[in-house]
């Protein structure tokens, strides 16, 4: 049948996926239009110009989208191959500048695959050295393992000239040698020659040419659709191992997407409600896993859910209170104002020794109302956290949006709810705290011992050699001369900050002492992405080498405060928050008399050690009821309520739509897992043990090589073929699977020498022998020197 479009200049102008198939009737079909089942063989090549003008145009354009047909017939062996648009190198038509470029991308694309056969078709009226198609197959298939030359239009040589030595494998040696083909003239097409008439004339070529008559059984189109289907299963057989264990694990990949569709009945009145139900009981799951921390899809990159909210409570809550921490000076003054204000007119000398009760008080209630900012600041970091968990367990209800949004909205009004009852309840013990100054608290140090007790002894450091955090930090403020900026791995504990070259902590650059520092925030630098902030030491001290200052940069500002918090508990405090020594605070207020100063410095200490009890209060209570009236509510009110919620909010049939790319995505992934499956099964039936015929032993490709830009003298040898006598030369490339039928060369693959060139007579090196366990042939002239074995 002639059904492929023929013509002058470009004709090919998409690659074209041609699928042979032998079968009782004969018929083609596209993919394009499946339904549809051409008879007519003029419409198939009708219906291939049609579909490369709708995609390239009328005038010469090319496109990469291939062209997808499949013919059934009788007089074919089963074949699938790839026709691609020829190498052109100056642009026509509608075609781009870059198109020599463009073809040779598209060609690439199909002959890059390990799996393809490369067919490299060349005209026999020119020279072969100059072939693009030997070239291009010689980039992506150096061995020539998977290259078969063409020789086409050996009638239009001119008169005294042949390809006898190129047929014969003898001038540009390729591993699967060359097969010669004449096909019909454009006269010919043009005139509806016949196909069967073409053979014969064919066949007649080379029974009668001088040249060709010796070789003729191995030589026309009969003989080239043969070679291609015996080689293209051997090929195919030789990849089976790779394509199986590609396939295997590309199924693997899809095996847990596919679990939630295995069991779709789309048929299935109670689908709906089965997957509603599902969805909404997952949804529960998924969320108390992750707040909890228990399950199987721990997150390895980064926290979440209940990590990070135990970071809020442990870390960043303890920093906001410290944030909120008096400054020295301002209470000093306050305490005075205070103590001189509850005296009225009389002086602070005549009340004697006693310490005013009200005055303690009145200080007292003004820091513990400080505290309802970082409370609610707390809860509204928690709440946060609790959104984005919710929005990260419903990402599996993504088949149904209008699901998805319901729950989302139901969950976070919830939450929002309970907000407003949580914050309630934490000012509620704000204001408990208020009600009664309890001075007889056993950790509150009393008034005798107030007077005696110095400011600083009251902070208290961890454990000496206790590690408080390891982490990667850049120090930011080096100078290029000595280096610049680099990232070293931190190690702070409660004494020392100390930085290594990496995690295995083996070479120590510097240790710091955390006596007298302090950290104080620096501005992100306009060019920089990194977030900065600073230790220095407040006796003004270098810190490190000549530095006032190290620079410490993060990746993002919550890393930046959770390291802030991480140093608070080392003790390193913020700049502005840090207790001055109490020298420096007298040298900034007003003057005292000694009496005043020494009922300031009392009460000083008492509403610092109060506070401390109030702060610890705080800190063990805040986490309690933020999880009490929040956290463990909003999961009991998913797993009880959230479902009655869903079936009053929505109808159900409106509330399980799917999304459209949603189907499309199932329907797509359930079609890839069974091909999948179903490739699998047909790669098992197949029997590796069929007899087949080995791939020739490597040729020498020197001529590749070459700059002269001349064919090599035919009378060059293979390199392998000068060994000495007496030892098998090796063989490149991979050997192909046992059991295999030794070639004409004499002996298996492994021990078979090239094709001797300089010897004519029929070989064909691609003939299968239903016998393995027969000795090979041999060759008259010459008897094997190594004796026949099976591999």
């Amino acid at each position: 049948r002639d059904f492929l479009p023929r013509g002058s200049g470009i004709v090919t102008r998409r690659p074209l996926i041609l699928q042979l198939i032998f079968s009782k009737t004969e018929y083609a079909e596209f993919l394009h239009c499946k339904s549809k089942k051409f008879t007519d063989f003029d419409e198939v090549r009708q219906e291939i110009e049609a579909e490369t003008d709708r995609v390239t145009g009328t005038n010469k354009g090319i496109s990469p989208v291939p062209i997808n047909l499949r013919v059934y017939s009788p007089h074919v062996l089963n074949l699938t191959l790839i026709d691609l648009p020829g190498i052109t190198k100056v642009p026509v038509g509608d075609q781009p500048q870059d198109i020599e470029y463009q073809i040779k991308d598209m060609i690439l694309q199909f002959i890059s695959r390990e799996s393809s056969l490369i067919l490299a078709v060349t005209p026999a009226n020119m020279d072969l050295a100059n072939s693009d198609a030997l070239k291009m197959a010689k980039e992506v298939d150096p061995q020539g393992l998977r290259t078969i030359g063409v020789i086409t239009k050996l009638d239009l040589m001119d008169e005294g000239t042949d390809a006898r030595d190129v047929l014969e494998n003898k001038l540009l040696p390729l591993r699967r040698g060359y097969i010669g083909v004449v096909n019909r003239s454009q006269k010919d097409i043009d005139g509806k020659k016949d196909i069967r008439a073409a053979l014969a004339a064919e066949r007649k070529f080379f029974l009668s040419h001088p040249a060709y008559r010796h070789m003729a059984d191995r030589m026309g189109t009969p003989h080239l659709q043969k070679v291609l289907n015996q080689q293209l299963t051997n090929h195919i057989r030789e990849t089976l191992p790779s394509l199986r264990s590609k396939l295997q694990s590309q199924l693997l990949s899809l095996e847990k997407e596919v679990e939630e569709y295995k069991n779709f009945r789309p048929d299935d009145p109670t689908r709906k409600t089965k997957a509603l139900l599902q969805m909404v009981q997952q949804f529960g799951v998924d969320f108390e896993k992750r707040i909890e921390g228990s399950g199987d899809q721990v997150d390895t990159l980064e926290l979440s859910g209940g990590a990070r909210i135990n970071r809020i409570f442990h870390e960043r809550f303890p920093f906001e209170l410290v944030k909120m921490e008096f400054d020295e000076k301002d209470l000093r003054r306050e305490i005075s104002y205070a103590i001189k204000n509850i005296h009225g007119v009389r002086q602070v000398s005549e009340t004697g020794l006693f310490t005013p009760d009200l005055a303690f008080e009145a200080i007292v209630k003004k820091q513990v109302v400080k505290l309802k900012e970082p409370c609610l600041k707390c809860v509204d970091l928690v709440i946060q956290e609790l959104i984005n968990t919710v929005r990260q367990c419903t990402s599996k209800l993504g088949s149904y949006p209008r699901l998805r949004e319901e729950t989302e909205r139901i969950v976070t009004t919830h939450i929002r709810e309970r907000e407003g009852k949580t914050k309630d309840q934490i000012l509620l013990l704000i204001d408990i705290e208020l009600s009664y100054i309890n001075t007889n608290h056993e950790d509150f140090i009393g008034f005798a011992n107030a007077q005696q007790r110095n400011t600083q002894t009251n902070k208290k450091r961890a454990i000496p050699n206790q590690v408080i955090r390891r982490g990667w930090l850049t120090i930011n403020n080096i100078s290029i001369m000595k280096g610049g900026s680099k990232e070293y791995w931190f190690v702070l504990t409660a004494e020392s900050l100390s930085w290594y070259k990496d995690e295995e902590e083996k070479e120590k650059k510097y240790m710091l002492p955390l006596d007298n520092l302090k950290i104080r925030d620096v501005e992100k630098g306009f060019m920089s992405n990194k977030h900065v902030f600073a230790i220095f030491n407040t006796e003004q001290r270098n810190v490190y080498k000549d530095l006032r200052q190290i620079e410490l940069a993060c990746d993002s500002q919550e890393d930046v405060d959770s390291w802030k918090a991480s140093f608070l508990r080392a003790g390193v405090y913020p700049e502005k928050d840090q207790t001055e020594n109490e020298d420096g605070a007298q040298e900034n207020t007003f003057s005292m008399d000694p009496q005043l100063e020494r009922q300031v410095e009392t009460i000083r200490n008492l509403v610092d050690s109060y506070v401390g009890i109030i702060n610890k209060s705080i800190r063990d209570l805040m986490p309690k009821t933020i999880m009490h009236l929040m956290i463990n509510n909003t999961k009991d009110f998913i797993h009880s309520e959230l479902l009655a919620y869903l079936y009053s909010s929505a109808d159900q049939s409106s509330l399980m739509e799917e999304s459209a790319d949603q189907a499309q995505r199932r329907d797509d992934m359930l079609r890839m897992y069974h091909a999948l499956k179903e490739a699998l099964n047909i790669i098992g039936d197949i029997s590796t043990s069929t007899v087949s015929t080995p791939v020739p032993p490597p040729v020498d490709d020197t001529w590749l090589q070459t700059s002269s830009g001349h064919s090599p003298p035919p009378q060059r040898r293979p390199p392998s073929a000068v060994l000495p006598p007496g030892r098998p030369p090796a063989v490149r490339g991979p050997t192909p699977g046992p059991p295999l039928i030794p070639i004409p060369a004499g002996g298996p693959s492994s021990f078979a020498a090239p094709p001797i060139p300089s010897r004519p007579g029929p070989q064909n090196f691609f003939a299968a022998n239903n016998d393995p366990f027969s000795a090979p042939p041999q060759i008259p002239s010459r008897p094997a020197r190594i004796p026949p074995s099976i591999p």
